[in-house]
């Protein structure tokens, strides 16, 4: 990441998680650092309570392949793995308690970067003109973009990223609510993305959320003459300390925008594309006739 002379830092690959400035996002040193502590962590409770490498992966129902992977820190051990650990060496939940830390390890840095900024965030309005909205999608759909990534990502790195993407979703539990606004093109509402049955559940969330009191999802009709989005899919976020901040991104390039100025012009497109899209209940009724016809 650097910073312009104005102000605007940039980074070379989309912070939230859809590609990477390489064929593999891969760990950064950051989660690396942690993996390893907790695979040190691990390895002492098995040696404590006498166990090699293949007895306690045949407890637990791993490999011992991937028990001496997990010990070095090589790869993130998923929650099923800490919790039959937990049972087997018996910590009584000290080493269930560190699926928090593995979650956010596994995750990449950019992902985890906005994922702060949106745990902190009072109010955060969104654009989007090529997807539904990452905070928005079902895990399907988002398996389905990620796995038709090119170039391809494997296995566990696909995992890795629609969990982190899911993960971000807990910002609709968050207690006090943020105000969470979201303007959708018509288009992105009618593209079959893995077909008719992920695209009718992925209406179908839609409206879940849009019936939420700190939630409004607008549509912005294709037919609309007078629209401010034609630059592209941004967002503005408001945080807890009154700091304004827009983040928008295109193919492998990704801007976080701390510039007032800028700032300030994002909101105002921000507030003209949700006077010219339609009114959030009107846009319920639209996703609602849209969902009946899949």
């Amino acid at each position: 990441m650097s910073v312009d002379s104005d102000g605007t830092e940039r980074t070379d690959y989309t912070t939230d998680g859809a590609d990477g400035p390489g064929w593999d996002p891969g760990l950064d040193d950051e989660g690396t650092a942690v993996l390893k502590a907790i695979g040190r962590q691990l390895k002492m409770w098995r040696e404590a309570a006498g166990l090699r490498q293949a007895e306690f992966g045949a407890a637990i129902g791993y490999s011992d392949e991937m028990v001496s992977s997990v010990e070095r820190g090589r790869r993130a051990p998923k929650p099923q793995y800490l919790e039959k650990a937990d049972e087997v060496l018996g910590a009584r939940g000290k080493i269930e308690g560190m699926k928090k830390d593995v979650a956010e390890a596994r995750y990449p840095k950019k992902v985890r970067d906005l994922a702060r900024l949106e745990e902190d965030a009072v109010e955060l309005g969104a654009y989007s003109n090529t997807v539904i909205h990452g905070l928005l999608q079902t895990e399907e759909y988002t398996r389905v973009l990620f796995g038709r990534r090119q170039p391809t990502y494997g296995d566990d790195e696909l995992e890795r990223l629609v969990a982190a993407r899911m993960a971000r979703q807990e910002i609709f539990e968050r207690r006090p609510a943020p105000l969470l606004t979201f303007v959708q093109e018509e288009a992105m509402l009618r593209r079959p993305i893995g077909g008719k049955m992920v695209l009718r559940r992925q209406l179908e969330r839609l409206l879940e959320l849009g019936k939420l009191r700190h939630v409004e999802i607008q549509v912005m009709p294709t037919e609309t003459e007078e629209h401010s989005g034609v630059g592209g899919s941004f967002q503005v976020l408001k945080l807890n300390d009154g700091t304004a901040l827009g983040h928008n991104e295109v193919q492998l390039t990704s801007r976080l925008i701390a510039n007032p100025k800028e700032v300030h012009v994002l909101e105002m497109r921000y507030g003209m594309i949700r006077a010219q899209a339609l009114r959030s209940r009107e846009s319920l009724a639209f996703i609602e006739k849209l969902r009946g016809e899949t």
